[in-house]
């Protein structure tokens, strides 16, 4: 599979393990291995010249000068090159004990210059490098070598990422990501060889985001004025995305991953497939800290990034930066035959064309993906509006006609109000039906039954119930301890995005009440800390006091008169430089993360200079959002609200 291997060098701990990690790769696959140094001869004589003014008298006459250059070079070229040549003699004798052919690489010049181009102009098939070189501190995560490399060639990279412990070590699985691009597909295959050769077992997992619309909208919506709500068509659009994000994705991607176990079965390799919803690179990262893989395989590029991307999907990058183990970034495309197959031999309706530009663009590939499918699956050789009716019947809700109008989850609250809900115990996610044999995401067998009368007595015992209404006009009830509980978180962006997490959580499992503990497991996630309680059970108030409005004060107005209203007092000057903001998410985000820096130093007043280290932030706001947003994991979640369900049945009646 790989037959020529390329490894840079630099004697330090990474380097040293890549070394390791290239010897087993080429002993398994009898490949040439090509050990390479950068030493930076070049960069020291022009340092040395920069600094020939600092010279004694005595050295600065030009004879002697030149004589000082000429004994100057020599030493520090021929040094570099005896430290690259001891390098590049320790990985030949290794590999010479292990029969294995290498070859050494010395160049002078910048290092990830010189290494890109030594690659991009040979035919090695794999890159293997340490992810920090001997410059590495104590918060560093990746070294500007590997990062430059492995942002720029066109070759499978296998970053070193984790060193051994002195400790016994049990690291059997290689671990896949699978989103549905023939990248991701690519990389079961190369996961497939290298598991053959090294008796590895293969885990494949799969990551949908619902959250991540909501959370958007959320945002966007105190913006718009009512003239632009009404040509955005708000509603309609909200509906269109969770009729299609919140049931269909969870099936689209759990397609994914059978079509990936089909294909790994035609190799004759059994695998474990694991569905988690949220942020991918996040539930990714959270489950290798988990399960302790071996490796992880995945796309250089996912299936949101355009086929001419030259650099790293922002999930690749953020995995290669933050994973705990080794990583190995694939370049290989493989398209499953089940696809190939649909794309040849089926043809679309102009009114089913038509149909589907009605889909958003972030989802409209998956969903055409899911709807081949499913032709292909019953036999159609032509994609009608029929036939789309089946692929939405299955990959989202089944309504009335007279409930078309009204938003998906709208619907499902009226329907618990008057019924017991069916929740699957195994991913979280509520049946259509009231009494299912089986989940229409997981396929799971086991249901929870979750009543009115339920909800209510978790309500009762956490206090009284507080009715809230959310951007699109939905209506939840929150607990006072589960708003006590929000509000311990201090960054207000945090909190107002977290709440968003919640509400959507709350909707996609039909439930109008937000009890503690289903608030409880979001803001853990969000902050990575456990909520801390009071001795009686609840958030201690100096944390969970919801600030009243009153300690708010008006600061000043915009040219449109809208308001800077805020409990700290403000320079003229920092006001002013607030409001050049836009009004309304960014500048209210902006305003946010200013009042964050001045508690977090203790400061009553805002300058200037605090505003425009806050702008900063405010700047990146939607990246933010967008980067940060973490999936809510619900098995867990629906695991704490159980315990909390039985404690009360436990209870029995009052008298």
């Amino acid at each position: 599979m790989y037959q020529r291997i390329y490894v840079p060098v630099d004697n330090s701990d990474y380097s040293n393990r890549a070394v390791d990690a290239a010897l087993e790769l080429g002993r398994a696959f009898q490949s040439k291995l090509t050990g390479c140094h950068v030493y930076a001869a070049s960069m020291h004589d022009y340092r040395f010249k920069q600094m020939e003014y600092t010279l004694p008298e005595e050295y600065l006459d030009e004879t002697e000068l030149e004589r000082q250059r000429k004994i100057h070079d020599s030493l520090i070229t021929m040094g570099l090159k005896l430290i690259s040549e001891s390098y590049l003699d320790g990985m030949s004798k290794r590999c010479q004990e292990a029969a294995i052919e290498f070859e050494p690489r010395m160049m002078d010049g910048k290092h990830h210059t010189e290494i890109v181009k030594d690659i991009q102009s040979s035919d090695y098939d794999l890159v293997v490098m340490g992810a920090l070189g001997i410059g590495r501190v104590r918060d560093s995560q990746i070294g500007s070598v590997c990062e430059r490399v492995t942002h720029t060639i066109d070759r499978d990279v296998w970053v070193v990422k984790h060193l051994p412990g002195a400790e016994a070590e049990n690291r059997n699985t290689i671990l896949v990501g699978i989103d549905g691009s023939p990248q991701s597909f690519g990389a079961l295959l190369t996961a497939i060889g290298l598991a053959r050769r090294f008796e590895k077992t293969i885990e494949l997992i799969s990551v949908y985001d619902p959250y991540l619309h909501y959370s958007v909208f959320n945002g966007i919506v105190g913006v718009l004025t009512e003239k632009a709500a009404k040509v955005f068509r708000f509603e309609e659009q909200n509906q269109l995305h969770e009729e299609i994000i919140d049931t269909g994705l969870a099936q689209i991607y759990q397609s994914h991953l059978e079509v990936a176990e089909r294909m790994a079965k035609d190799e004759g390799v059994e695998v474990v497939k694991t569905l988690l919803d949220g942020k991918a690179f996040q539930k990714v990262l959270d489950h290798v800290r988990k399960t302790n893989p071996w490796l992880l395989v995945v796309g250089r590029i996912g299936v949101h990034s355009p086929a001419t991307e030259k650099g790293l999907g922002s999930n690749a990058e953020n995995l290669l930066r933050a994973c705990p183990c080794d990583i190995l970034l694939t370049t290989r495309l493989e398209v499953p035959q089940l696809d190939v197959k649909a794309e040849e031999s089926i043809r679309w309706t102009p009114e089913a064309e038509e149909r589907m530009k009605r889909v958003p663009p972030l989802v409209k590939g998956i969903a055409r993906t899911g709807i081949l499918r499913l032709a292909v699956e019953k036999g159609h050789s032509v994609i009608t509006n029929a036939v789309i009716d089946d692929a939405m019947e299955r990959f989202m809700p089944k309504y009335t006609s007279e409930a078309t109008a009204a938003l998906a989850e709208a619907v499902a609250l009226e329907r618990a109000k008057s019924q017991p809900i069916s929740m699957c115990v195994k991913c979280g996610v509520t049946a259509t039906e009231s009494q299912p044999v089986r989940c229409g995401v997981c396929g799971g067998t086991s249901f929870e039954i979750i009543t009115r009368e339920m909800i209510d007595k978790i309500a009762a015992v956490e206090g009284a119930l507080t009715e809230e209404t959310t951007y699109d006009g939905h209506k939840l009830k929150w607990t006072e301890e589960s708003k006590k509980a929000l509000w311990t978180m201090k960054d207000a962006y945090q909190r107002r995005r977290t709440k968003a997490r919640v509400e959507k959580s709350a909707r996609m499992k039909k439930m109008d009440v937000i009890t503690l503990e289903f608030a409880k497991k979001v803001i853990e996630d969000e902050t990575g800390a456990p909520v801390e309680m009071g001795e009686s059970g609840t958030v201690p108030v100096s944390q969970g006091t919801v600030p009243a409005d009153s300690q708010k004060k008006l600061i000043a107005r915009d040219a449109k008169n809208v308001p800077l209203v805020s409990s700290f007092d403000w320079t003229e000057e920092a006001a002013q430089r607030a409001l050049r903001i836009p009004s309304g998410f960014m500048r209210n985000r902006t305003q946010d993360r200013i009042e964050a820096l001045a508690a977090e130093r203790s400061v009553t007043r805002i300058d200037l200079a605090l505003v425009e280290e806050g702008i900063e932030f405010g700047k990146l706001a939607m990246a933010e959002m967008i980067a940060k947003q973490d999936g809510l994991n619900e098995i867990g979640t629906m695991s704490a609200m159980a315990a909390k369900r039985a404690a009360i049945k436990a209870e029995g009646p009052k008298a």
